[in-house]
């Protein structure tokens, strides 16, 4: 391929998504808003002073997806859950076994998307999830191979049964699509 045509790629051409309207917008703001709610009570009132961490960066990205693209394939719960625990695994082993430490975050990420993709549970806050194992402070490493169960997997069920519910609410809303 020649450079110019290479360079045209980037141009892109389609037309750009169209404006929801208010009714989905608050459906996915209200989604949103207990979502990451339930999670932080867990977080700030459950398990404070534990040494445990429920709610992580990660999670607000989840958000977006499963309260606002609820069609999304990327959405479905299948996705969620077994990216964020997935990718869990693979950030916590490459936090452990890459001792430096840009190589263990670039690797956590690259592998987590290859598995998220073979696994068909790609779910783009799964690659921040593993990013967070590798460069979280001393209480997200402190939590070893904990860190895929609690708080990721364990966040993203809470924020899974949210999104079961108030997704239905609406009659223009239908969540999941499908669950495996």
């Amino acid at each position: 391929m020649k450079l110019g045509e290479y360079l045209k790629k980037m141009r892109g051409g389609a037309a750009g998504p169209a404006r929801v309207g208010l009714e989905e917008v608050f459906w996915s703001w209200f989604g949103a808003f207990l979502g990451i709610a339930v999670v932080a009570i867990f977080h700030f009132r459950l398990l404070s002073g534990s040494g445990l961490v429920m709610l992580i960066g990660s999670f607000g990205a989840s958000a977006v997806l499963i309260y606002g693209a609820v069609a999304s394939p990327l959405a479905q719960p299948r996705n969620l859950l077994g990216g964020h625990f997935l990718s869990g695994l693979i950030g916590v082993a490459a936090g452990q076994l890459i001792p430096d430490p840009w190589l263990a975050a670039a690797m956590a990420v690259a592998t987590a998307i290859a598995v998220m993709q073979l696994t068909k549970t790609l779910h783009p806050p799964g690659g921040a999830t593993a990013l967070i194992a590798v460069i979280g402070g001393p209480d997200i490493r402190g939590l070893g191979y904990l860190y895929p169960l609690i708080p990721a997997l364990s966040g993203a069920i809470l924020m899974l049964l949210v999104a079961l519910i108030v997704n239905n609410i609406p009659k223009s809303r239908k969540y999941p699509l499908f669950w495996w």
